[in-house]
């Protein structure tokens, strides 16, 4: 037993009355039936949640298997700073010129 967390919360007089006919009816104690109450509120809300962070996770994943496409020559990524500029000043030129009448 001291492992639980103590918690005290505020219910309905119409919850109490439940929680004490389910108490007895089951044979346990009104702690035990709100510890059961979350644990089964919890697996019901476990699939709902995999559900909605679905389409991210896919998404993170095709963008994981593009980015592996890209190096599959097997050798290692080397930096080069000198690209990345050429590449800044080409995006930078390119929306100048789109920017003229």
């Amino acid at each position: 037993m001291s492992d639980l967390v103590r918690k005290q919360i505020y219910i309905y007089p119409r919850q109490e009355a439940l929680l004490k006919r389910l108490a007895k009816q089951l044979g346990l104690s009104e702690a035990e039936i709100i510890r059961q109450a979350i644990d089964r509120e919890a697996q019901n809300a476990q699939p709902d949640l995999a559900k909605q962070d679905r389409e991210p996770w896919e998404s993170t994943l095709r963008l994981i298997a593009e980015r592996k496409a890209l190096g599959k020559t097997g050798e290692p990524y080397q930096f080069n700073r000198q690209e990345l500029y050429d590449e800044r000043e080409d995006r930078w030129q390119g929306s100048a010129a789109q920017d003229k009448p």
